[in-house]
């Protein structure tokens, strides 16, 4: 194995069940967010995972790692047929979502008789289902998190501007731990450690799939856009929370001063929903029926209009968590899955 601790042994377990189920003899891995998930740590190589047998994982760079009966240092992933017959395999799965058509044709050429097939939908399955150790670690993070955010105003200055403010809340975040890095699934999805929204801002579309935009700055059209923070103003704060392997993702809502009722009255629905569907998420609850509760509640609230955004409303109101920032399931109307115990 690849490594002694039993959660990882887990992990393979269950990709090598998915492995079976879908009738593909051998999955190649080389994304660094699942060498992180299946080794414990980030290399240039591949690991190759069997349906049934011992994962192996090749390795280029860093050269550091021991060898052993699971742990090959390589120069070329070429160098993979001198450990594994790779001519007997008649079906492998690559990540074809994770790299570039080049690295996939180099891939394909190791198994000149297999046919091939999409493995990030297998990974991503995977990891929807969390191990025991993947829970501790996700709590641990959110725990951090949730003392940070509770620092957030002692930060904030009159004559700030939005771009300033959250500038200090990034640097709050790196002193209590914060690694700084905000990983997203996708590879049109980009932002830095998250994002801060204050005043008509919070309206403005982006091109990304977040629930929110703003305006940001035409290199990064999303989040602050150098707004002054002013009295009677609503500052939204959804920053990752990534103190360690795992993520947080955590949104508070702040005011300068006082906000119109109809604020409060929004801020109070939001989090009913909240706790309702924290009550109605069990296993065998439908991710879709849970969007589509959320939709009958704020359309007989009168609240529609600015549900999951305004200008651009964003079609979920939920999703999983863990390595990326957004992992599957997700709590949408078009969603198939079935939440069921980890």
């Amino acid at each position: 194995m690849l490594s002694s601790h039993p959660d990882y042994r887990l992990r393979v377990e269950r990709l090598q069940e998915l492995l079976r189920s879908a009738s593909i003899e051998a999955l190649v891995v080389t994304s660094n967010v699942n060498h992180l998930y299946l080794f414990g740590s980030i290399f240039s190589g591949l690991l190759f995972i069997p349906a049934e047998g011992e994962a192996q994982c090749f390795i280029r760079r860093p050269q550091s790692y021991p060898e052993s009966s699971t742990v090959h240092s390589i120069r070329k992933i070429e160098q993979l047929s001198d450990h594994i017959d790779t001519l007997t395999l008649g079906s492998v799965a690559l990540e074809l979502d994770e790299q570039s058509y080049a690295d996939i044709q180099r891939q394909q050429k190791l198994f000149p008789n297999a046919t091939f097939h999409n493995g990030t939908a297998l990974l991503r399955q995977a990891r929807m289902r969390k191990t025991p150790l993947e829970i501790e670690q996700t709590r641990e993070c959110a725990r951090r998190h949730v003392e940070v955010y509770e620092l957030i105003p002692q930060v904030y200055r009159p004559g700030m501007t939005d771009r300033d403010f959250q500038i200090e809340i990034e640097r709050l975040m790196r002193q209590h731990g914060s690694v700084g890095l905000f990983r997203c699934f996708g590879s049109a999805m980009e932002i830095f450690m998250g994002s801060l929204l204050a005043g008509d801002n919070a309206g403005t579309a982006s091109p990304y799939d977040f629930a929110l935009g703003g305006a940001g700055v035409p290199a990064l059209p999303l989040g602050s856009n150098g707004t002054s923070l002013k009295e009677g103003m609503a500052v939204m704060v959804d920053m990752a929370g990534n103190y360690g392997v795992y993520y947080s993702d955590l949104t508070r809502t702040y005011s300068i001063g006082q906000l119109p009722e109809e604020a409060y009255r929004l801020h109070d629905l939001s989090l009913q929903l909240h706790r309702e569907v924290m009550q109605q998420a069990k296993p065998g609850s439908s991710c879709a029926e849970l969007w589509n509760e959320c939709l009958r509640r704020v359309e007989a609230a009168g609240a529609k209009d600015y549900f999951m955004g305004t200008e651009l409303q964003a079609q979920f109101v939920g999703h999983g968590l863990g390595l990326q920032i957004n992992e599957l399931p997700v709590l949408t109307g078009r969603s198939k899955d079935i939440l069921e115990k980890d």
